[in-house]
């Protein structure tokens, strides 16, 4: 279901956007560096590490096809009407959820429980301030029925028991295709962290510090 408002001007519209990939490109970073001089207190190769690892793989993968599934209902929609279905029922920024979700994933690679939880709340924190910033804009773009929303929907903890199928609009594969990429940034830390943790193990990089 969505209530057809005024397109948004799309220079605003843009300006969240970039906002939005400047966000998770600057996560990535930091994400990065943190694995880069960090390693878990359960040592590679034993079955703790490797099932947190493996654990966070199933994060980033449900990251993923969960980015892929709210853009197909979101599908450049956000700044025009008010996407209530599918992912879009259950929680107001579904693509902020997902997202920190992999980012979990990444957190897992050092195969530490404190990983997952550090990386998710830096990610949740850092999307929280756009989300926000987003919420204000929308609020005066898309007025009372976007306000309904609000009230009726949790901004970013889902709530299953909400959920409606809804419909996907006029879909447009190329921001499928976009939203992949960016995805795509996730898959990526496999093999790169990889190769980290080699290079720690073998003395290359210096472990500065461990979590448990």
């Amino acid at each position: 279901m969505a209530n057809e408002i005024k397109p948004a001007p799309i220079k605003e519209l843009g300006g969240y956007q970039h906002m939005r990939r400047m966000v998770l490109a600057v996560l990535v970073v930091v994400l990065f560096a943190a694995l880069l001089f960090g390693q878990s207190t359960f040592p590679p190769e034993t079955p703790v590490h490797e099932t947190i690892e493996m654990f966070g793989v199933l994060l980033i993968f449900l990251g993923v096809v969960g980015r892929l599934w709210s853009t197909l209902y979101i599908g450049g929609r956000k700044s025009s009407e008010v996407v209530t279905g599918g992912p879009y029922s259950i929680t107001r920024n579904p693509l902020y959820v997902f997202s920190t979700i992999a980012a979990a994933g990444v957190g897992a690679q050092i195969g530490s429980f404190s990983g997952i939880i550090l990386f998710a709340l830096l990610c949740a924190g850092a999307f929280h301030i756009v989300i926000l910033r987003e919420e204000k804009y929308l609020k005066e773009l898309l007025g009372a029925p976007y306000r309904a929303y609000l009230a009726r929907v949790p901004r970013f903890f889902p709530n299953l028991s909400l959920y409606q199928e809804g419909d996907t609009g006029s879909f447009k594969p190329r921001l499928l295709l976009t939203t992949l990429l960016d995805g795509l940034v996730f898959l990526v830390a496999l093999p790169v962290f990889e190769t980290i943790d080699g290079a720690q193990q073998s003395g290359i990089l210096p472990v500065l510090f461990r979590l448990p």
